[in-house]
């Protein structure tokens, strides 16, 4: 079976508890790229989804618009 990433909506509660605004930032604009996760990341985009890539996962990135997000590895 294959490596599942969750996606969830966290509450601003939830968010602040965790210290997401705290992570690191990430952004980038429209591209294609492969990409493998060494770790598992932990990361909120800023357009609201709460997502979880876990370690091991390989994967093709195709971001059709820029995106933003906070990230946390481990």
């Amino acid at each position: 079976m294959g490596k599942k990433i969750t996606i969830t909506k966290k509450t601003d509660t939830e968010l602040e508890d965790l210290g997401v605004r705290n992570w690191p930032t990430w952004s980038c604009e429209a591209s294609d790229f492969p990409w493998e996760y060494s770790d598992q990341e932990t990361c909120f985009l800023l357009d609201g989804d709460f997502v979880v890539f876990p370690k091991g996962l390989k994967c093709r990135w195709k971001v059709m618009k820029p995106v933003r997000k906070h990230y946390n590895f481990g």
